[in-house]
């Protein structure tokens, strides 16, 4: 090997990782720029499964990675967020979305004004203009995927250069011939080369170069690709190794899917070689490769869902058995749920991230409501049982704090919007809200246990009165939980009047018992006790305001500003 043929090799490696970084850049400014749309998108995946095919294709179009789509839905899987008939939707729209890749790469054959060597130096004077010098956030993000989409197209130069020289080559001719007369070896060396390089965009990529130069033909690229599909399920199902066994079933499915589609199609073209081998020697183009890619990717889902929950059925039989769930010691049952579904595969998608985050910080204040519920009921008939579930479910409420704080710290370190890092915060406080409100339910609770101990009571008039601003506050706490989890601006301006009835019921509940203690119609002791509870529903009502404060600050502030917390 002499230096030249070095050079040329050091300019594929060079292009090759080009091509891999501008993907990349492309890709995060794409999500950055979708921003909450993204998290929307997780609403639509329980709908049924032609949306979940839709939203796979959309998710991977954006984040241009089948393998991240799949090892995310391996992550939603295991975190309980998706069942594996809703995964199989998934899997097969990212299929379909990784196409788009291959489109992307092929644009240099449709006309001169589409090579790389014409607009992508412009489209990197554009977007470094962008970037440094334009203020808005959202049009900084605009920026990056344009120098991103022109990186990748250099790259992609690179790669071209490197092998022209070689076009002409025996060992070219060779290779593909060999590759062409063995469908086999050729689906192995597409698989081989994918499951190296983690990317099925890549090796795609990297067999259209291969196209433009004319020494690649159909029979062994339609092998070759076939075989890359296969490749691309490893990133998956390494992935899911540390994963429960439904974890493991989401990643079977990719690759039980792809497999069937790679051999129905690989006999059905292997017979149309056999008729037309004219047609099989022939060169094929980049943009015939992404024709067949979107035809093969697009017909596999079409043949294969019906069969879907086959292919649940084959994934359970393969992988058998129940997920193990001894917690570990000292662990609470109920934190240790929430940090399995806290899976951190979703950390490769920050707005999912976010939507997990989001559904569990909901799942702790329902916990808390209940909780709240109890030590009122407690309170009400002096169940001592009662007291001690209150207690009980504090301490999940305190271990959720602990796991949702250090999970949403994980989340905070990604890369992030502006408001996505305002989300965060709002997220950080609002847990924060959460666990005081249940510190103040153990306080109810904890005056409940001295009114049975001291047989303490109410008159008829001051449980009446306990009554009233009990139901308010309980039902502040709700809605402004219900408000965090729907992301419902109007749902939380609702919570400030109710908050504002409760303070002012405080105040006249206040003066109305002190006069009756004046008047002899209570004893002192009942008094302090009534008087506490009240001051920590007020308390409470206060810490659900801040809780709806959050919600509305992100929907009527695109920058998601912080309000003041009470």
């Amino acid at each position: 090997m002499g230096i030249e043929d070095v050079s040329m090799l050091f300019t594929f490696i060079g292009g090759l990782g080009m091509f891999l970084y501008g993907m990349h850049i492309m890709a995060e400014g794409l999500q950055h720029f979708a921003g909450g749309r993204m998290q929307k998108l997780m609403g639509f995946l329980t709908r049924n499964r032609i949306m979940a095919i839709l939203v796979g294709t959309v998710v991977t179009a954006v984040i241009q990675s089948s393998s991240a789509t799949t090892v995310m839905v391996v992550g939603f899987v295991n975190a309980g967020m998706l069942n594996l008939s809703q995964a199989v939707g998934v899997i097969m729209g990212a299929n379909i979305g990784t196409t788009v890749t291959a489109w992307i790469v092929s644009m240099s054959e449709w006309g001169s004004v589409l090579k790389p060597e014409f607009f992508a130096p412009l489209l990197v004077g554009i977007g470094a203009f962008v970037v440094l010098f334009v203020k808005s956030d959202k049009k900084k993000r605009i920026g990056e995927i344009l120098i991103g989409f022109a990186i990748l197209f250099i790259g992609l130069t690179f790669m071209s250069d490197a092998i022209l020289p070689y076009r002409e080559s025996p060992v070219f001719s060779t290779a593909f011939t060999v590759l062409g007369k063995n469908p086999i070896l050729a689906v192995l060396a597409g698989a081989v080369v994918t499951a190296i390089i983690q990317s099925s965009s890549a090796s795609v990529g990297i067999l259209q170069t291969l196209a433009m130069n004319g020494i690649v033909g159909w029979n062994s690229a339609i092998f070759i690709t076939l075989g890359q599909n296969i490749g691309t399920c490893v990133t998956a199902l390494l992935s899911s190794a540390g994963a429960g066994r439904n974890g493991k079933r989401a990643s079977v499915i990719h690759l039980a899917f792809n497999v069937c589609g790679a051999v129905i199609f690989g006999i059905l073209m292997y017979v149309l070689f056999v008729i037309f081998p004219d047609w099989g020697n022939s060169t094929i183009t980049s943009v015939e490769i992404s024709v067949f890619h979107t035809v093969f990717n697009v017909s596999n889902t079409i043949l294969l869902l019906p069969f879907a929950d086959r292919l649940v059925t084959l994934s359970g039989k393969l992988v058998r058995g129940e997920d193990e769930a001894a917690p570990a010691d000292g662990e609470r049952e109920a934190v240790r749920k929430l940090s399995k579904r806290l899976d951190r595969r979703l950390l490769n998608n920050p707005s999912f991230a976010l939507a997990a985050v989001q559904k569990e910080v909901a799942a702790m204040g329902r916990t808390a409501c209940a909780n709240l519920e109890s030590a009122l009921e407690a309170v009400r008939d002096g169940n001592m049982e009662r007291v001690q579930g209150v207690f009980e479910k504090e301490k999940d409420i305190n271990g959720m704090e602990k796991a949702l704080t250090a999970f949403l710290v994980e989340v905070d370190n990604l890369s992030l919007t502006e408001f996505q890092h305002e989300q965060v915060k709002n997220l950080f406080y609002t847990v924060s809200d959460i666990e005081r409100a249940g510190d103040h339910a153990e306080n109810i609770a904890e005056l409940a246990e001295s009114m049975n101990k001291d047989q303490v009571t109410f008159s008829k008039k001051g449980r009446s009165d306990l009554e009233l601003i009990a139901a308010q506050t309980l039902q502040s706490l709700q809605i402004a939980v219900e408000a965090r989890e729907n992301g419902e601006a109007e749902t939380a301006n609702s919570v400030h009047v109710l908050e504002q009835s409760v303070d002012m019921l405080e105040d006249e509940l206040r003066e109305k018992h002190i006069r009756r203690l004046s008047k002899g119609k209570c004893d002192p002791e009942s008094g302090v006790i009534f008087l506490d509870i009240i001051s920590n529903l007020e308390r409470i009502a206060d810490h659900a305001v801040n809780i709806a404060d959050y919600v509305a600050s992100e929907a009527e502030n695109p920058e998601g500003a912080v309000p003041a917390q009470r």
